[in-house]
Formats: structure tokens, C-alpha cells, sequence
């Protein structure tokens, strides 16, 4: 059930890894590199939060682990994880992309190129069916259109393009539907299309949940269409994650007596492109090199020849104290503290991944980081 070529071992020990306290994408991401596998990463973590001075880290019980992987394979799932060839290529170029996917149903589904639609829970009926035939449309010329399985224009988007051309991303374990009357809706799209989440089998969605899963929709998507939505609304942050990536946001635009259409027409007067048709948006994404606008993710192994590089050099305790002196409860960007040091990166990564580990620190978008009380 495993979806790449991991051995059954590394594989349990990952997911191991990113189901343990304090454990995030990058943090993730920062040990493969660093330890070169998530077994030896996982013996080193006791020691390393107890550098950091905080609390001891509570590692994932093997039982849990062996329970969700045997419920998500009785339920036809698979895992995929960061780094293997199944994985998305556009998802993994995020800072923040999911160490780990749990998916059902069609995985040539990922492999296609995939744009978003999103828009309003409370969507009129005229939006509805313009979503629901917009997204055929796509998946006729060969795109995978992604959403989020909501109420709305999200269930009209998966209605529209079901059939082999949607892919769903929920805020919940991969056995929860949620709304619960698009249950049957959610097993059909995990026949011929493909549903994934995050969470962990049995999580029931909560509202931090959906900010997570909208980064997961944006990070998937070659570009963000918004069909209906308030200014201040899910879809709009899915739209701004998406122009923070690099990725094309379009929206629709609407009547200014709807206040559903509010949000589309404030992002089409921001810059957002206008589009009335897939004939618009393929237009768009055929141009589109799938290049990241600033930054670029790095592999596991590129992170272990960063490391590889200062692998002589250990912090010490007036260094790590020298870091904690310049941290803060503002963000502020891991290049500035390396800049306002006399660390090298490798030393204030390591630093960081301490306190975290420890409960002390807290990763933000962009590469930041500041202290928790």
C-alpha cells in the first residue's frame, strides 16, 4: 500500500516521524536531510529536544502507526510520501508540502496537469452550474481540476469533471466525509478519481484543518480559479497562497449588487486574470513553466550536502543562546538570523530544529520562525 519505492521499514518509520509531536514539514523535511533516514532521525530526536530546553518530545507510538496504515489499506488507501515518483512535482516545490499523502483512487490523476476551482459554500445556482460545466470542460482537455469537496461550488466542480478529471482534497482523515451528505459523492471520486488528505486516519475536520487543506489545493494547481466568493473567505486564501506560489489566479468576474461575487471582483481589481471560459484558462496555463517565484524546495539530499558541508561544526551553548537573544514572538526570516549571526546556516538550522523539537519555536510561511512562550 505503500505508493513508491521505500521499503516497508522506512516507510512505517516515516510516517512514525511526522506523527510525533512537533514534528512539521520542514522540520520533516530538515531531518531526512540531516540524518540521512527517518529511523536514525527518530533516535536522534530525544536528544536533540532536550538541547532545546523545553519539553520532552512524545514520540509516535508504533502501535498507532501500525493501526492507521492497516485501517487505510482496508479502506483501498495508499501513502505516498515527499520525495518519491508518485508524488506531485508541483506540491512538492512548497516550503511546507505534506511529508506524507493519503490517498484514494486514481493516481494518473495526479500525474496530469491540474488547476483548482473554488469558490462560495453558499454559491447561487447559476455559479453552481457554471462551475460544474467549466470543470468538464477542463477535464475534456485534459486537465485534472482540484477542489476541496465543500458544500457548494466545490461539490459542483467534483460533480462536473467526476469521471477521471478531479482530484479532492479534504480537511479530514481519508475515512471522513465531511459535509456528510457528499459521502457517496467522496467514494464515487475515489473510484475513478482520486480523494487525499494529510490527517490522519480517523481526524475529524476542524477549522484549522482547511487553511491546511487550502495550501494543499494551491501547491497542487498549475493556477486558482475563484468562482464565487465573500472578501473574506476560504477561496480567496487558496487564491492568495496560489499568486504566493507563483501559480496563475483567476477568478470570474460578477454582479457588485452579489456580495458572493465581492471577492472575485476585489481580486480581478488586485491583478487577478479575467477568465469566462476553460477556452481562458487553458490559454493562461500553457505558458506556465512551473517555476517557483522565489525560492526553490529542496530534496532530501540536497539538505544533506548543506549539512555535509559544516558537518565538523556543533553549536554550543553561548551560540544557542545567541540565537534565542534574537528571536522574538514577531516572524522573522531564518536568512536575517543567520545574517545578524556569526552562525553558518547548517549551525542555525540545527539550533532551530532543537527548539522546535522542544516545543520552544514556531515555523511560519516563507521561512520564518519565531519563540512560543
Amino acid at each position: 500500500m505503500i505508493a513508491n519505492g521505500l521499503t516497508d521499514k522506512e516507510a512505517f518509520a516515516r510516517l512514525r516521524l511526522i506523527r510525533s509531536q512537533n514534528i512539521g514539514p520542514v522540520t520533516f523535511r530538515q531531518l531526512l536531510g540531516r540524518f540521512g533516514g527517518a529511523q536514525k532521525a527518530i533516535d536522534a530526536l530525544p536528544e536533540l529536544a532536550s538541547r532545546g530546553k523545553g519539553r520532552a518530545i512524545s514520540l509516535a507510538d508504533p502501535k498507532r502507526i501500525e493501526d492507521e496504515i492497516k485501517k487505510s489499506h482496508n479502506l483501498g488507501a495508499q501513502l505516498i510520501f515527499l520525495g518519491s515518483d508518485d508524488y506531485p512535482t508541483l506540491l512538492a516545490q512548497m516550503e511546507s508540502a505534506p511529508a506524507c499523502l493519503i490517498v484514494r483512487g486514481n493516481k494518473e490523476c495526479l500525474q496530469k496537469p491540474m488547476v483548482a476551482i473554488v469558490g462560495a459554500r453558499n454559491a447561487s445556482a447559476a455559479a453552481c452550474r457554471f462551475a460544474r460545466t467549466l470543470s468538464y470542460d477542463l477535464k475534456e482537455r485534459g486537465f485534472t481540476v482540484v477542489s476541496g469537496l465543500a458544500r457548494g461550488i466545490d461539490t459542483a466542480v467534483h460533480m462536473g469533471a467526476g469521471g477521471g478529471g478531479t482530484a479532492a482534497v479534504i480537511a479530514g482523515g481519508i475515512n471522513i466525509a465531511y459535509p456528510p451528505e457528499n459521502a457517496d459523492l467522496q467514494n464515487n471520486l475515489a473510484d475513478k478519481d482520486i480523494v487525499l488528505t494529510e490527517e490522519i486516519y480517523g481526524t475529524k475536520p476542524i477549522a484549522r484543518h482547511f487553511p491546511n487543506r487550502n495550501r494543499i489545493i494551491a501547491g497542487l494547481s498549475m493556477g486558482t480559479v475563484v468562482v464565487e466568493a465573500a472578501p473574506k473567505s476560504g477561496s480567496l486564501i487558496t487564491a492568495r497562497l496560489s499568486g504566493e506560489l507563483g501559480r496563475e489566479v483567476m477568478a470570474i468576474p460578477g454582479s457588485p449588487l452579489d456580495a458572493r461575487s465581492r471577492g472575485c471582483n476585489q481580486l480581478i481589481r488586485e491583478g487577478a486574470n479575467l477568465v469566462q471560459s476553460a477556452d481562458d484558462i487553458a490559454e493562461l496555463l500553457t505558458s506556465f513553466t512551473g517555476q517557483v517565484s522565489e525560492g526553490k524546495w529542496q530534496s532530501f539530499e540536497d539538505i544533506h550536502d548543506d549539512w555535509a558541508e559544516d558537518s565538523n561544526a556543533e553549536p554550543n551553548e553561548d551560540e544557542r543562546e545567541d540565537v534565542i537573544s534574537l528571536l522574538g514572538m514577531t516572524f522573522v526570516s531564518v536568512d536575517e538570523l543567520v545574517r545578524q549571526s556569526s552562525l553558518s546556516a547548517a549551525n542555525m538550522q540545527m539550533i532551530l530544529l532543537e527548539l522546535e523539537l522542544a516545543g520552544r519555536l514556531e515555523r511560519g510561511a516563507g521561512a520564518r520562525v519565531r519563540m512560543l512562550h
